[in-house]
């Protein structure tokens, strides 16, 4: 396992991290990922740490703090020698201030992770969406306050846009606050709205991406091929309208590369599609997850290895898109590229 930096921070994470979504699973979305309890979450916990995978990441809303129960008990006695990160900001409550990154609500946020993750301290906490109703230098403050406090180490961010993450370093820099240090985000071979605007703000600001369904909301597992039926085990039949959509064709025609890639490897079509994520830039982690001990130990097969230049063109040529404007001139025309050279 190949350990990085995250972002432009000292802390090293390795380069696979373990999504918790599947444990305590309750409700149509997180009931469908999967219902693991704790002495099998303990279970999986072992087979990562074996393995070199010592960063867990949860959120407040997965499973309304089931996630964060199971978590923290497959983790009892083990503490030191992990890494924990999780995220708040998305409604947990029907009240005034259930959701967003108010004072109140960070505060009470933490305190109810350490709770459920029976911890006396979060390595890397994350806003899991931009607060437009709360100041960002607000935010900062209580971030500061309860990182001076030692219950919070580093600070992140999931699912912002450009300027609402720029902004908010801006606002870090000008008034002496830490920065962040991680984005988690969506990017897969099958999403790549993450290299348009998100991935050069990283480079430019040291931002390190933690990827999110980095198999595409379970597209790229190996088990979906063209003309045939979804097969009767995927999640998709009931989460497909929860992430983000897919035109068939064109995920077909990234199956089809990845098949080739398989071929010429002798890799499964998953570690295929996690490996071209670990050699793109600005990222630290891919979250992988699992609802068995098989899909754990497959996925952790995309480390130690590397797919050749031609490999990583042949992915990259499969899975194009065309810019969204205002990116696509940069891409298209030698006088806009000259002034502003691709990132990737």
């Amino acid at each position: 396992m190949e350990y990085r930096r995250l972002g432009a921070s000292g802390l090293l994470v390795p380069e696979l991290s373990f999504g918790a979504g599947t444990f305590g699973g309750q409700g149509p979305l997180f009931g469908a990922w999967g219902d693991t309890g704790v002495q099998q979450a303990r279970r999986m916990v072992d087979i990562c740490i074996d393995a070199g995978v010592t960063m867990f990441d949860t959120a407040d809303v997965y499973s309304a703090g089931a996630s964060e129960e199971v978590l923290g008990a497959a983790l009892k006695g083990r503490r030191d020698q992990v890494l924990i990160s999780t995220k708040a900001g998305l409604p947990m409550g029907e009240g005034p201030d259930g959701a967003g990154t108010s004072r109140s609500r960070l505060i009470t946020s933490v305190d109810d992770a350490l709770r459920r993750l029976d911890t006396d301290h979060i390595d890397l906490f994350q806003l899991h969406a931009f607060d437009a109703g709360t100041p960002v230098e607000e935010v900062l403050s209580t971030l500061d306050d309860l990182v001076r406090a030692g219950k919070i180490r580093y600070t992140g961010i999931s699912n912002f846009s450009g300027w609402q993450a720029m902004k908010s370093l801006a606002a870090a820099d000008l008034h002496g606050r830490p920065r962040y240090v991680a984005h988690q985000v969506h990017y897969s071979l099958v999403g790549r709205d993450y290299e348009w605007e998100l991935l050069p703000l990283g480079l430019d600001q040291g931002l390190g991406a933690i990827v999110w369904s980095p198999l595409g909301w379970g597209r790229l597992t190996g088990r979906i091929r063209r003309g045939r039926p979804l097969p009767a085990g995927s999640r998709l039949h009931d989460t497909a309208d929860y992430g983000p959509p897919v035109e068939d064709e064109y995920l077909y025609r990234v199956i089809d590369a990845l098949d080739e890639i398989a071929g010429e490897t002798g890799r499964a079509v998953p570690q295929i599609a996690l490996r071209w994520l670990l050699q793109r830039p600005t990222v630290s982690s891919v979250i992988i997850g699992a609802r068995n001990e098989e899909q754990l130990r497959q996925n952790l097969g995309a480390v130690g290895w590397a797919l050749t230049p031609e490999q990583m063109a042949k992915l990259d040529a499969a899975s194009s898109r065309t810019a969204p404007y205002p990116y696509f001139p940069y891409h298209r025309q030698e006088g806009f590229a000259r002034l502003n050279p691709p990132a990737v």
